[in-house]
C-alpha cells in the first residue's frame, strides 16, 4: 500500500461531546491508508491534551501554522460553522486537500467562494454530507434505480429530534440564524440531500421555516436567551421525475422519534427508519412489492467499505467519506460530495427560506 494520507484535524478538543471526538477520530484510527498526524485547537494546552488522547504526533493552536505544515496531506475542518470559510481557505491556499463538515459556509456566498477556489487550485475538497455514503441509503438508491418499486409517485419524510428547550452556554452561538446552524441548514439539508441524491433533485418547493421555541434556557447560568434560528421546517416539493415530497423536520421539546422516510412507487414501497439521524445513526430498511406487507430488507455487505472493526454509529459514514476522499486524491478523480454539491444545497436552503418568507412556491436553482 502507498504511504498513508496524513490528516490534520481542526477542532479536535478531547473534552466534551464534540463531533471530531465521536466521529472523525475513531474513523481515522480504524481506516487503513490514513494517519491522524496533527490536531489543532484554540489553546496550546488543549491541543497538547488532544494529541495525547488521540495519539497524534503533532499539535497546533495556530490553525494557519498547521495548514502550512508540509507533512500534512489533508486538513479536516470540524469547528463551528462561522469559521469554516476562513479555515478552508487557509488550507487550500497552502495546497492541502480538505474535508469540511456541513454546512460548508455560514451562507451561500461563502460556499460559492470556497467551491470556486477549490476548482481554481485543483484541490480535492469534500463536504460532510455523510448520509449519501450510508450503506442502507446507497442500497435504497440502487433498488429505486433497478425498478424495485417502479416509478416513484410520492415521498413522505420526517426528521424529528428532542431537546429544543435548553443549551449550555458554550452552544449559545447557534441561536443566531446568521451563524449558519438551524433545523433548516443542518437537519433538513442532511436529509433532503440524501433524498435528492437518491430520487432526483427538488425542482420546486413550498416551505414554512419557523422558530417555534423563541427562547432557550441556559443550563449553566439559569438565564433565558432569545433565539431566531429555525427549529421547524415544513416542505412540500416536486422532484425531477414528478414525484411529490412532503417533509417535516424539527427539534421538539421531548420524545423526538428520529428519522423516517416512505418512498411510494407504482410497484411497491420502501421505508427507512432510524432512532436518530440518517447521516450518523443506524438505519433500518423495509420493503414491499405489489401490496405485500412491509418486511425487513437485508443490505449486501458490498455496500460497507469500512473495516468491520469500525465503531457503529457516527464514525461509520464519516469513514466512508474519508475512503472516497482518499481514492479521489490517489487516483486523481472527482470526489462526491464535493464543494460544488455543497453550493447546490446552500441554494436549496435559500429557496426554502425564500418560499417561507414570501409565501409562494419557488423554483430551485
Amino acid at each position: 500500500m502507498s504511504k498513508p494520507l496524513r490528516v490534520g484535524l481542526v477542532g479536535a478538543n478531547a473534552q466534551g461531546p464534540g463531533w471530531a471526538r465521536i466521529s472523525h477520530v475513531p474513523a481515522l484510527q480504524h481506516l487503513p491508508g490514513f494517519e491522524l498526524a496533527a490536531v489543532c485547537t484554540t489553546r496550546e494546552e488543549s491541543a497538547a491534551a488532544a494529541a495525547r488522547a488521540y495519539g497524534a504526533p503533532a499539535w497546533f493552536h495556530d490553525v494557519e501554522a498547521m495548514c502550512r505544515d508540509p507533512a500534512l496531506d489533508i486538513v479536516s475542518i470540524v469547528v463551528k460553522v462561522p469559521s469554516h470559510h476562513d479555515v478552508a481557505m487557509m488550507a487550500m491556499r497552502a495546497g492541502k486537500h480538505v474535508y469540511c463538515e456541513w454546512p460548508l459556509g455560514a451562507n451561500t456566498q461563502e460556499a460559492e467562494a470556497m467551491a470556486a477556489f477549490a476548482r481554481s487550485q485543483r484541490i480535492t475538497a469534500l463536504v460532510g454530507l455523510q448520509a449519501r455514503a450510508d450503506p442502507v441509503l446507497r442500497h435504497v438508491g440502487d433498488l429505486v434505480a433497478d425498478g424495485y418499486i417502479g416509478d416513484v409517485v410520492s415521498v413522505n419524510m420526517s426528521m424529528i429530534t428532542g431537546g429544543v428547550l435548553e443549551r449550555p452556554a458554550s452552544r449559545l452561538w447557534d441561536r443566531d440564524r446568521r451563524k449558519g446552524v438551524s433545523a433548516l441548514t443542518v437537519r433538513a439539508l442532511h436529509t433532503l440531500d440524501v433524498l435528492c441524491h437518491t430520487l432526483g433533485e427538488l425542482i420546486e418547493v413550498s416551505a414554512n421555516v419557523s422558530t417555534q421555541v423563541k427562547q432557550w434556557h441556559v443550563v449553566d447560568t439559569e438565564e433565558r436567551v432569545d433565539v431566531d434560528a429555525a427549529d421547524s421546517v415544513a416542505v412540500h416539493g416536486t422532484l425531477e421525475g414528478g414525484a411529490l415530497l412532503s417533509a417535516f423536520i424539527a427539534t421538539v421539546p421531548f420524545n423526538g422519534p428520529g428519522f423516517r422516510v416512505d418512498i411510494f412507487g407504482r410497484g411497491g414501497t420502501l421505508r427507512v427508519t432510524s432512532s436518530g439521524a440518517p447521516q450518523r445513526d443506524v438505519n433500518e430498511l423495509f420493503g414491499s412489492q405489489r401490496g405485500a406487507p412491509l418486511a425487513p430488507l437485508a443490505v449486501p455487505d458490498s455496500y460497507t467499505d469500512v473495516p468491520a472493526a469500525m465503531p457503529i454509529g457516527p464514525p461509520r459514514n464519516v469513514g466512508h467519506l474519508y475512503l472516497r476522499l482518499g481514492r479521489a486524491i490517489r487516483e486523481g478523480v472527482a470526489v462526491d460530495p464535493d464543494f460544488d454539491v455543497a453550493v447546490r444545497r446552500h441554494r436549496l436552503i435559500d429557496a426554502l427560506q425564500q418560499s417561507s418568507d414570501e409565501g409562494f412556491k419557488v423554483r430551485v436553482p
